[in-house]
């Protein structure tokens, strides 16, 4: 299958082979006739499946049919979870669109509303917002949505999980009824699923890959290891497997900021990001991850949802998320565009029903390694007076943590590469299971 098979407009075939794309990835050849169709879709689609060019594409096409008004208005409107999310699906709309007669700008918090205000005010056939920012302005009567052909919802399950939904009904309210609307999520939950049967209207259902699942060239590997020595850990991993480019999950905004410390400190750069830092700050780290002068990016869930970094080889969980889905969209970033990518997690003892939690969602067993003087030491008896002693509100010397519960640190850690990637891994390790 070829993009011209598609129906694509020559315009857009220029755009594509310019960008150096030749074939459409299963969730592109499945959407796009389908939207070019007219018809609203539920598509279950990974970040790195192609998704954004999968309904960018037959948007473009279908606006470009209608010559532009003296005075644009918004016929085209993109919701998006994160402010990276949303910058980066205005690029490709932008990338894609060169050689149409078509506008389009952005918008989210963050940043001063003053310079995204004068550039709809100057006229944009397509939006592409964050719901909080698109909301403020739209309750400041700068912006109108009155005239919107076209509604997408990208990465709809994280936006209900950080509770967007009654925005996006505020937004559905404000919206024509007539129009042609796209829902795109990584998982098809029940929330997902009740949301889709009140917004969409008779749609079709494209599926890139089975529902839950994770990119197959990704392969997975679980180290046991001792809480207080997850960053020990890490630092070696990332330096015996001389690792260039690896980001990393933490649970906290704390934790993601001494774990980055940590790094520096060992002579490994790096940089946080998280819901703390400002826009320019986010910005800045990704500029320099994706251009190599930082090598590491620590993150929370939140910030790092739709990244978009090409060819990532190393994901690293330092702590499981307490949802399996999580695991699944983590993972994401790599084995993407083809390549290959490894998802490595840095498992504790309290950790265990996060495994089973993961392992049932992914159908597969994991497998699990220790590295020799990084193994357990602590015990499900520890752990349990611990969350006791934690629980009872006796602060220690280190500010609030009980002097008998074992310290965390905030990290995450990597493992060998088995195949695929340069490593050298760090220490004797023992698969046990």
């Amino acid at each position: 299958m070829s993009f011209e098979k598609l129906g694509l407009s020559e315009a857009l075939l220029k755009a594509v082979s310019k960008k150096g794309y030749t074939t459409p990835s299963p969730i592109q050849e499945k959407a796009i006739p389908k939207i070019l169709e007219g018809r609203d879709v539920l598509a279950s689609a990974q970040t790195g499946t192609g998704k954004t060019a999968g309904f960018t594409l037959p948007m473009l096409q279908i606006l470009a049919k209608e010559s532009p008004q003296r005075k644009r208005k918004i016929r085209a409107l993109i919701l998006t979870p994160t402010r990276e999310l949303a910058a980066q699906v205005y690029d490709n709309v932008r990338e894609y669109s060169e050689y149409l007669d078509l506008k389009s700008t952005v918008i989210f918090g963050g940043v001063n509303q003053n310079p995204q205000v004068r550039t709809i005010r100057q006229g944009v056939d397509i939006l592409i917002a964050t719901p909080g920012r698109l909301l403020d302005l739209e309750n400041q009567r700068l912006l109108s949505l009155s005239d919107v052909e076209f509604l997408v919802l990208d990465e709809a399950d994280r936006m209900l999980d950080m509770g967007f939904l009654r925005d996006i009904k505020k937004v559905l309210s404000l919206v024509p009824k007539q129009r042609q609307n796209l829902l795109f999520s990584a998982t098809f939950s029940r929330e997902i699923k009740n949301f889709a049967r009140d917004l969409l209207h008779n749609p079709v259902l494209v599926e890139a890959t089975p529902e839950n699942t994770t990119a197959e060239k990704v392969d997975h590997m679980m180290y046991r290891v001792d809480k207080s020595k997850k960053t020990a850990l890490t630092i070696q991993l990332i330096k015996e497997g001389d690792w260039d480019q690896v980001l990393i999950f933490t649970r906290t905004k704390h934790g993601a900021n001494r774990l980055s410390q940590k790094l520096d400190k060992a002579g490994i750069s790096s940089s946080a990001i998280h819901g703390n830092k400002t826009q320019n700050a986010r910005t800045k780290a990704l500029s320099g991850f994706k251009k190599g002068s930082i090598r590491v990016l620590v993150a929370t869930d939140i910030a790092a949802r739709g990244l978009d970094i090409p060819l990532l080889p190393h994901v690293i969980n330092y702590e499981l998320p307490n949802v399996p889905e999580d695991y699944v969209h983590r993972i994401g970033r790599t084995g993407r565009a083809g390549a290959s990518g490894e998802a490595i997690s840095l498992v504790g003892l309290d950790e265990k029903d996060y495994v089973r939690g993961i392992e049932r969602l992914l159908d597969m067993k994991i497998p699990k390694e220790t590295v020799d003087g990084f193994e357990p030491t602590d015990t499900l008896a520890s752990l349990e007076e611990a969350k006791k002693q934690q629980g009872s509100g006796r602060p220690d010397r280190r500010g609030g943590r009980s002097a008998s519960r074992p310290k965390s640190n905030s990290g995450r850690g990597g493992n060998e590469n088995r195949g695929h990637n340069k490593s050298k891994s760090g220490g004797n390790r023992r698969r046990n299971g």
